[in-house]
């Protein structure tokens, strides 16, 4: 195995003064450092509960590591069967979602791709793979079927040929987006660094550490829409609810919520709240299935959970209930599945916790084995309860900085009932 040639991501700071390699250096790495958790913020699990030996915890066991990437696996996605993950040297693998071997080795078709950039971020919808990357463009690549197997087309880089055409000439489609560079609203002008799709799968969203969001419309990829300065400072995470909230998370520590405006063909957000509590820099969100509960993980070791209060003005808000607190390390991704909050972190561990009925959270487990920090998870529902079973089965993939995909078979009982 190679050794790893791209820097960490996560807890960025933008400064127009710093060069764009030493800038990346700088942002990356700081990713890791830990800042003291919020006093603040109370916590929702109780640390005197020994999970290990707890009637409610979890069963769970690394049912194979998938090996193959040279540099850190940044990204990952489910479609049906398979699982894609993408890496700092671009690279994008296929996987089988179920592997067999407790050790597994890839062959050499699962590369599919090799693109330009390191991978922050990947969505699938369809027959469309969506990815992120740090040379500031989104690819969109079609998932094929020939004798051979899957194949992958490049159909656009975004923004693509015909937008950059139509806003090439107006001066009023340019913004400042440096000291002395303007820019066509189109462009990201630093790394993407996360993507959300809609509810109903027809627009993509955006992040990027030049602090503004965008929204895309998957049919023919064009730019619908720019929101600069959405922040002080880089954009790590993103989310969208079901009902067109759209939450933004970013190293000036704070959580905007953003709603595109009513009875208006143009696409148009406004600002509808933003949410203070982290004291470091935001590194992941997640919404739960309803969007009714949102988290948050930062490089201050806790993931806040917020629930959306009453109406005032027709907008729900969101208000801080509490903390999850346990990982020793930043926060760096997070994934919800049913009442399942699961957490990777700086400290190479992944944490399962679980929301109960009256809205207590309890840790379930710690998935421990990865020799790098935790980078990117995603879960997927196996198996409700029947009759014979009185647990809930998921499959849990980790993607780390040891360059290294596990892959978990979580078992958890369903005594509390699932949300």
């Amino acid at each position: 195995m190679g050794v790893p040639t791209c820097g960490i991501p996560a807890c960025h700071s933008d400064k127009d003064s710093q060069s764009g390699s030493s800038k990346q250096h700088l942002s990356e790495t700081s990713s890791l450092y830990s800042q003291p958790s919020l006093p603040s913020v109370p916590s929702l699990t109780s640390n005197s509960v020994n999970f290990h030996q707890s009637a409610f915890g979890a069963h769970h066991q690394c049912i194979s590591t998938l090996k193959g990437h040279s540099s850190y696996v940044f990204s990952l996605a489910l479609a049906g069967k398979f699982l894609y993950s993408g890496s700092a040297n671009s690279e994008i693998r296929v996987w089988d979602a179920r592997p067999d071997d407790v050790d597994s080795q890839p062959a050499n078709f699962n590369v599919v791709v090799v693109a330009q950039g390191a991978m922050k971020s990947m969505v699938i919808s369809g027959d469309k793979l969506f990815t992120a990357h740090q040379d500031q463009k989104i690819r969109v690549w079609r998932i094929g079927f020939d004798k051979t197997g899957h194949t992958y087309k490049l159909l656009a880089t975004l923004p693509t040929l015909k937008d950059r055409l139509l806003r090439y000439l107006p001066p009023k489609n340019y913004v400042q987006v440096r000291r002395h560079k303007k820019c066509t609203w189109v462009h990201h002008v630093d790394a993407v660094s996360a993507l959300a799709m809609s509810g109903d799968g027809s627009t993509l969203y955006s992040a990027s550490w030049d602090r503004s969001f965008k929204v895309w419309r998957i049919s023919d990829c064009a730019c619908l829409e720019s929101v600069g300065n959405a922040h002080d400072d880089a954009i790590n995470a993103i989310a969208v609810s079901g009902d067109g909230f759209v939450y933004t998370g970013s190293a000036d520590t704070k959580i905007k919520v953003w709603r595109r405006s009513s009875g208006k063909k143009k696409h148009n957000h406004y600002l509808v709240a933003t949410l203070e509590k982290h004291r470091s820099a935001i590194n992941a969100l997640a919404l739960s299935w309803d969007g009714s509960v949102l988290y948050s993980g930062a490089c201050d070791r806790s993931i806040v959970v917020w629930e959306r209060g009453a109406a005032e003005g027709g907008v729900a808000h969101m208000a801080v209930v509490g903390a999850l607190r346990g990982h020793t390390k930043a926060i760096l991704c997070l994934a919800v599945a049913a009442d399942l909050v699961l957490s990777g972190s700086a400290d190479k561990s992944v944490r399962i916790w679980r929301r109960s009925l009256n809205k207590s959270y309890s840790c379930l487990g710690v998935l421990e084995g990865h020799r790098g920090p935790i980078k990117c998870l995603t879960v997927a529902l196996e198996r409700y309860p029947d009759k014979g079973r009185a647990s809930t089965s998921y499959s849990v993939y980790s993607g780390s900085m040891d360059c290294e995909i596990k892959v978990w078979q979580l078992s958890v009982p369903s005594s509390w009932g699932v949300l």
